[in-house]
């Protein structure tokens, strides 16, 4: 079975609760990415109103794409972005 995602990482194939199911969970392709991540120059910006808590929008606005809301929410060490991500709050985005 392929599976299709945005992170385009090789899964493996573990048993959970006796079924098999396909992560991407402590590979090697992920370790690999969050050091990308890690390691990638990032720039200061400031939310502007009509993009509190909305992750996704934030996304769109700074990388063409709300599919990376993920994202905004890793560099930022956000858990909950409908309570975090207020208007004038300072944020990462990855250069």
């Amino acid at each position: 079975m392929k599976y299709r995602n945005h992170l385009s990482l090789n899964p493996n194939i573990v048993t959970h609760k006796n079924k098999k199911v396909a992560t991407s969970l402590n590979s090697k392709d992920l370790s690999r990415f969050i050091d990308s991540i890690n390691q990638s120059r990032y720039k200061v910006v400031v939310i502007p109103p009509g993009y509190e808590h909305r992750a996704d929008r934030i996304a769109d606005l700074f990388y063409e794409s709300p599919e990376l809301d993920w994202l905004v929410c890793w560099t930022n060490n956000v858990s909950d972005p409908f309570q975090q991500l207020n208007v004038g709050d300072r944020i990462r985005i990855l250069a």
